[in-house]
């Protein structure tokens, strides 16, 4: 799959915003005034822009508001209820805290259920799809649950959960990572299920679809090399998870924590581009490709 860059950014910093969200939602940290504002000021930055940018990657961004009607068969207009939502509960919410000092604590856990939604509907946009067999797994929606939890907690100086969560968010990586490499193989398709053809013989193809690029090779059909991906995983792993452990092991200062955030923000952009990247879609079987 063509790794586009807005999307990028959308799942990288959504996923981050809502996951402070959840644990504002929780009352964690228990923060009033202009310190909860400071707070809630992040997280919307983070999960708003994200969510811009998600529309940048539509063909009319302006007609993005018809896919809250889907919402009883699509993942996608899920999404964008939930989101929405959670947006408008954790603002009244958000609002109490930081002008009266009251925290509505039956408000913040719904916000926090809803924001937790929005990560899970997100994931369930890629892990429905049978076209995609990396994807198609509950090891997705698990990953990015775990490292939104992950990343917010670090944002919210949850460091205690950060310490749980990082190590999960991890082993879950290696588990997609290893799961996935095997998933188109053992999917069982390939050229003869999908021209069904199987039975006269052997299928491969005779020539290519067609001589020129079209949008199905443009955004489904995307080689990257075994090496560069290893380099990548390894530089997205190291980043992601390895330094942000040792930074929170190592004594409480804002710039380590600083920094934390930033390696951790890096380090997941990048398994978000081998994400969309390393996925091999099905109809790249028509174009030799696997």
């Amino acid at each position: 799959m063509h790794p586009a860059p807005s999307v990028i950014v959308f799942t990288t910093l959504s996923g981050l915003g809502f996951g402070v969200l959840i644990w504002l939602g929780l009352g964690l940290p228990p923060v009033t005034g202009g310190v909860a504002f400071a707070f809630f000021a992040i997280a919307y930055g983070l999960a708003v822009g994200g969510l811009i940018a998600s529309t940048l990657h539509l063909g009319h961004p302006e007609r993005a508001w018809k896919a809250f009607s889907q919402w009883r068969s699509s993942w996608l207009s899920r999404e964008g209820v939930c989101a929405v939502a959670a947006l408008i509960v954790m603002a009244i919410y958000g609002a109490g805290l930081v002008f009266f000092d009251a925290r509505l604590a039956a408000l913040g856990w719904l916000g926090a259920v809803l924001s937790l939604a929005t990560v899970f509907t997100t994931a369930m946009i890629y892990a429905q799809l049978r076209t995609v067999p990396r994807w198609n797994t509950l090891l997705t929606p698990a990953l990015l649950l775990v490292i939104s939890l992950a990343g917010g907690a670090l944002l919210a100086g949850q460091v205690s959960a950060a310490l749980v969560l990082f190590p999960v968010a991890a082993a879950l990586q290696i588990l997609w990572w290893v799961r996935g490499d095997r998933a188109l193989a053992t999917s069982g398709t390939d050229m003869a299920t999908a021209t069904g053809l199987g039975d006269a013989g052997t299928v491969r193809a005779f020539e290519p679809p067609h001589t020129g690029t079209n949008y199905l090779s443009r955004e489904m059909v995307h080689l990257v090399g075994r090496k560069h991906a290893l380099k990548l995983r390894i530089l997205a792993f190291a980043l992601g998870y390895v330094l942000p452990i040792a930074l929170l092991l190592l004594p409480f200062s804002h710039a380590l924590g600083v920094l934390a955030v930033l390696t951790h923000v890096a380090g997941i952009a990048a398994s978000r581009w081998l994400f969309f990247a390393e996925a091999e879609h099905v109809v790249g079987l028509y174009y030799g490709k696997r």
